[in-house]
């Protein structure tokens, strides 16, 4: 593997190339690392699996010296790939308190935060089993004007 991140880099099993490539993804991939599974009840009523974390939402978490506990996410980070959530701290040296980073791979969503409308189209749009996208923007292109057909005159000789 290269110095630099590789899209088409396919695999590999040593931990320190799959570490390598995790942390050297663009944004537009790393973003892609911050999906979290969805508590049972959400998978039936969304029809989906996961879904990418956002502040607001109340996540459990799974594995980790915090597992067991659920609190709502109040910072995440793409370029560190962390989640932070309210509640969960750490005691630093100075005996100031820091929000504890946790991995989205350790965590669940419990309860979804509704309040963006592509968010709940998007989750409510895959459990009717639609496929079709929702656009961002409201506006609508303008209909395209049926062209006109251009009669062509014979030339009598």
């Amino acid at each position: 593997m290269k110095t630099k991140w590789n899209k088409n880099w396919t695999a590999s099993k040593q931990p320190r190339r799959q570490r390598k490539y995790r942390f050297n993804a663009p944004l537009h991939i790393k973003q892609k690392f911050l999906n979290v599974s969805l508590a049972p009840t959400l998978r039936k009523k969304y029809g989906m699996r996961q879904t990418r974390v956002r502040s607001g939402d109340s996540v459990k978490v799974l594995r980790g010296q915090f597992s067991g506990k659920t609190g709502k996410v109040e910072n995440v980070s793409v370029k560190r790939t962390s989640v932070y959530l309210t509640g969960i701290e750490m005691l630093k040296k100075d005996g100031s308190k820091s929000l504890y980073p946790l991995q989205p791979s350790n965590l669940q969503i419990q309860e979804v935060d509704l309040t963006d409308k592509l968010r709940r189209a998007k989750l409510e749009g895959d459990s009717k089993g639609s496929t079709a996208k929702v656009s961002p923007t409201k506006d609508k292109a303008p209909a395209a004007k049926p062209k006109k057909e251009i009669k062509k005159e014979e030339s009598s000789k």
